[in-house]
């Protein structure tokens, strides 16, 4: 049987804030062209994203997925923590 492919989005971003409880903010970098000047240009997106073990720590590179709203701003799920922060 093959694996169905995911409609849903996905982004790989940092951990900013765990303070909340079961959640964590990750910002998302990505560079844009800039068409005038022809230069790249560093964009950043702030995520809260549903961390439901609160395992996620400030500075961990995380994969997080599109999920149904699970409240007022927070509408991401953390799927894997690439990358673990250096202590």
């Amino acid at each position: 049987m093959e694996e169905q492919k995911s409609a849903k989005k996905t982004r790989v971003g940092m951990v900013t804030s765990n303070k909340m409880d079961k959640t964590v903010v990750v910002s998302v970098d990505r560079l844009i062209h800039h068409q005038k000047y022809r230069k790249f240009i560093r964009r950043q997106n702030k995520f809260k994203a549903h961390d439901a073990l609160n395992a996620c720590q400030i500075g961990d590179r995380v994969l997080i997925e599109e999920s149904r709203p699970l409240s007022k701003d927070k509408r991401w799920v953390v799927v894997k923590i690439l990358e673990k922060a250096a202590l």
